[in-house]
C-alpha cells in the first residue's frame, strides 16, 4: 500500500543531528529518497552511508543554509540525482537566546540569517522545480516560540514568527501550482538545539527544562510523516506539538 512518501524525494536541511537527522531516518524507512544538508559533512555523510547500507536512498551535500549558492547546490544534487523534488523541509536552526539588554547583536544576526534567510533559500531553490512539476510540499519549522514569547526568547521568537508569516503567505501564493506547504512548531524536544544558548542564565534555564521534559526527536519525526503521507488534496498547513508536561 502506498503511503504516499514511498519513492519522494525529500531535502533536508540541519541534517546533521535532531529534528532533521530523525526526520530523514523515519523518512527513509517509509522509502523516500533524501537529500542531506548540514555544516558538518561528515556528521551527513556517516548517515547518508548507514541510511544507503540498509538498502535507502540518501545523499549528502555539505550545506550552510546562509549561503544561498550552498542551498542551491543541494536542491540541485537532489534533482540531478533522483530527477526531482517532491518535498523540502527547512529545518537549519538556532536558539541562542538572550536578554535584549545584553546586546547579543551577533547572535541576532546569525538568528536572522540561519532561521529566516536560510528558509527563504530554501523556497528559492525549490520553486521553480515544484512550480515545473505542478507538485511539491514546503515544510517550514518554526517552534513554539513563533506562538509565544518570553523573557530571553524575544528575538528567536521573532524569527520564528516570521518563519509562521512566511508559510502562510507562500501557501495563498502557490495555490494554482498544486504545492502544499506545512510549518511545523516543535516545543521542547532533545536536541542539540539549547547548546547555542551563550547566556548563561538562560541557558541554565532553558537546559533544565529540556532535562526535565523533552520529548525525543522521532517526535517530529512523525509530526512530519503525518504531513507529507495525506492525500494529495490534502494539506496539511499547520502542526504545533508540545510535550504534554510542557505549560508554556
Amino acid at each position: 500500500m502506498n503511503n504516499n512518501i514511498q519513492g519522494k524525494v525529500v531535502v533536508i536541511t540541519g541534517a546533521s543531528s535532531g529534528l532533521g537527522e530523525a526526520a530523514a531516518r523515519h523518512l527513509a524507512s517509509l522509502g523516500a529518497r533524501v537529500a542531506l544538508g548540514a555544516r558538518r559533512s561528515e556528521r551527513i555523510e556517516a548517515l547518508a552511508n548507514e541510511l544507503n547500507g540498509r538498502g535507502g536512498k540518501a545523499l549528502a551535500v555539505q550545506t550552510d543554509v546562509v549561503h544561498r549558492d550552498q542551498v542551491q547546490k543541494l536542491v540541485d544534487a537532489a534533482a540531478n540525482t533522483y530527477g526531482r523534488v517532491d518535498v523540502i523541509i527547512n529545518n537549519a536552526g538556532l536558539m541562542p537566546q538572550s536578554l535584549i539588554e545584553n546586546l547579543q547583536v551577533e547572535e541576532w544576526d546569525r538568528m536572522i540569517d540561519v532561521n529566516i534567510k536560510g528558509v527563504l533559500y530554501g523556497i528559492a531553490a525549490v520553486l521553480p522545480y515544484m512550480k515545473r512539476q505542478k507538485s511539491g510540499q514546503i515544510i517550514n519549522v518554526s517552534s513554539v516560540a513563533g506562538h509565544k514569547v518570553g523573557p530571553g526568547s524575544a528575538v528567536y521568537a521573532a524569527t520564528k514568527h516570521a518563519v509562521r508569516a512566511l508559510s502562510e503567505g507562500l501557501r495563498q501564493e502557490v495555490k494554482p501550482y498544486n504545492i502544499r506547504t506545512t510549518v511545523i512548531s516543535p516545543g521542547a524536544v532533545a536536541t542539540e538545539l539549547p547548546n547555542s544558548i551563550t547566556d548563561a542564565a538562560v541557558a541554565g534555564r532553558v537546559h533544565q527544562l529540556y532535562s526535565e521534559i523533552a520529548i525525543p526527536a522521532d517526535s517530529f519525526a512523525r509530526a512530519v510523516a503525518f504531513a507529507i503521507e495525506q492525500p494529495e488534496d490534502v494539506d496539511v498547513n499547520e502542526i504545533l506539538f508540545r510535550p504534554t508536561q510542557q505549560a508554556y
